[in-house]
């Protein structure tokens, strides 16, 4: 539940055009509704200003899909990311006003209405067209210079993402992300191997504060 859909349920009881009984019903799952394998947390959007993310990998197609419209009944924006291609069928199959995007493996459905425009812009850069898939803010795999170079040449932050692209010696993305971490830098701040979805989500919550 977003804080504008709690603010509109609960003037619908001040104007009585809703019983609190029926607000109450409402609420019955708020914050977390269990679905069996899964807790669903409808909680999120009230604490942190973004709803719950849905991370696919480890879970079978019918629980993304339960969880996604657990999520969706809710009203608010869902997002499954690390979805493949049976997961993401079954999401669009019951909900198919979704975008599945497969390059970077996400499904999103967009419910809530667009936000006041923040100030300010999140750029995007990646080294190379392999690290597209996971590309948000500053992404390099092999050595993982580029953030460094970038952290050189702007007076904001730079959220580096390692990527796990690159040969024998890159271990997988350790390498960059060593790199990384020992960016002179000091604007240069680290998320996880192929974390793009953490830079991504920290980087909205920076623009949020900034336009406060």
């Amino acid at each position: 539940m977003t804080p504008s859909a709690l603010l509109a349920l609960l003037a619908e009881v001040e104007r009585g055009t809703l019983t609190p009984k029926a607000a109450a019903d409402r609420l019955a799952t708020l914050p977390f509704e269990n679905l069996g394998h899964t807790r669903v947390d409808h909680h999120r959007s009230l604490r942190a200003g973004l709803p719950e993310v849905i991370f696919a990998a480890g879970k079978t197609p019918q629980q993304t899909v339960e969880i996604f419209s657990s999520l969706a009944a809710d009203g608010v924006d869902v997002l499954v990311t690390r979805a493949d291609t049976t997961t993401a069928r079954a999401v669009l199959a019951e909900h198919p006003a979704a975008v599945h995007n497969p390059l970077a493996r996400t499904v999103a459905l967009r419910q809530s209405p667009q936000a006041q425009a923040t100030q300010g812009h999140i750029a995007v850069l990646c080294a190379g067209t392999s690290d597209i898939p996971v590309a948000i803010i500053v992404c390099a795999g092999m050595e993982g210079a580029l953030p460094s170079v970038v952290g050189g040449m702007v007076g904001v932050p730079v959220i580096a993402v390692p990527t796990s692209v690159g040969y024998g010696a890159s271990f997988a993305g350790a390498t960059a992300l060593l790199g990384m971490l020992n960016s002179c830098s000091p604007n240069v701040t680290v998320v996880n191997i192929d974390n793009g979805f953490g830079a991504a989500y920290t980087a909205v919550l920076i623009a949020r504060a900034s336009s406060k």
